[in-house]
């Protein structure tokens, strides 16, 4: 008898997380979701992450709330995230800067997005525009590049940290145009306009709709924009390819996606994956991000993670081509 008993205890221990795991899948979500921000407020991913949260809020029928861990070019927040219980209660909005950082061997500690992160949904893309502070006297590309050439200082450029998509697709500009420029890097993109604003660095390759605004004031120039077509929030300022700049096989746009925990379960996941591409067929919601210049692009789960597997394949090349280092 006693034997028996320990044997209906020990079937009950072992089944009981899988029990209680379906009932949580069956009724997600009953709790607030936690969305992390690998950057400080004010950037695009911080901008995108808090537009969506009203709307998927809504979708899903709870609060979703915006948390900024920033650090070390959006790690520390991919960290906090890939360590969480994979529930559906933390996710992660990201941008392409998750798919440079394994391009760079010489940067520690590593962070594998393929098998940390489970890729929920793509979310939308955005151009990036190169932008100068109002003092450098610089006011097209050409110009950009003939002041490059003829100053003993080096121009530099704020990025939001090492490794971060500014600083590559800084990188890429640098081959094509033949020039040279040093990466101060900030802990976000907020922080990084916030300095080119006062003056503090030369240059900066910001998202359009963060840019748009303090061009319209006059506070920084946009010289280009990294589309394959103008920018409908800079309409006036040329793409890189008619500035006469040929860049690498690399997607030089920012794109966004949502991410959670590896070993998400598959209905949370779908759960996820329906509410976002719901969120995002909006009205509001599209109208608001066609002021940001921003275009909605939903993906289910295996979508992103082949665009992740693609990204992070193409910037390795690259990294590697250039013998380019974290530091």
């Amino acid at each position: 008898m006693r034997d028996l008993l320990s044997v209906l205890i020990a079937g009950a221990i072992l089944t009981a997380p899988v029990v209680s795991r379906a009932q949580s899948a069956a009724d997600f979500p009953n709790r607030p979701i936690r969305l992390v921000v690998g950057f400080a407020p004010g950037g695009a991913t911080d901008t995108l992450a808090r537009l969506l949260t009203g709307a998927l809020g809504q979708e899903l029928g709870q609060t979703i709330y915006v948390e900024n861990i920033a650090g070390a070019s959006g790690l520390l927040g991919w960290r906090n995230v890939a360590a969480a219980t994979p529930d559906g209660y933390t996710l992660l909005m990201a941008e392409n800067a998750v798919a440079i950082r394994p391009g760079f061997k010489d940067m520690t500690p590593t962070f594998d997005p393929v098998t940390q992160l489970e890729a929920v949904a793509s979310v939308a893309h955005s151009p990036l525009a190169l932008c100068v502070a109002g003092n450098v006297p610089a006011n097209n590309i050409k110009e950009l590049i003939a002041l490059s050439r003829s100053t003993d200082k080096k121009l530099n450029y704020a990025s939001a940290g090492s490794g971060s998509v500014a600083q590559l697709v800084w990188e890429v500009v640098k081959d094509g145009a033949k020039i040279e420029a040093v990466n101060v890097p900030y802990r976000g993109g907020g922080p990084a306009m916030a300095a080119i604003i006062a003056g503090q660095v030369d240059m900066i390759m910001a998202s359009s709709q963060v840019a748009k605004p303090l061009v319209e004031d006059k506070r920084i120039k946009a010289l280009a924009v990294t589309g394959k077509q103008r920018s409908p929030a800079l309409p006036d300022v040329p793409t890189l390819a008619e500035a006469g700049i040929q860049t690498a096989d690399v997607d030089l746009q920012f794109w966004f996606g949502v991410f959670g925990p590896k070993g998400l379960p598959a209905d949370v996941k779908g759960k996820l994956e329906k509410a976002i591409q719901k969120a995002l067929q909006s009205p509001a919601v599209r109208e608001r991000l066609a002021v940001l210049d921003i275009t909605p692009e939903f993906g289910p789960g295996a979508v992103l993670l082949t665009l992740l597997q693609n990204e992070i394949k193409n910037w390795k090349t690259f990294i590697e081509a250039k013998g380019l280092t974290a530091n």
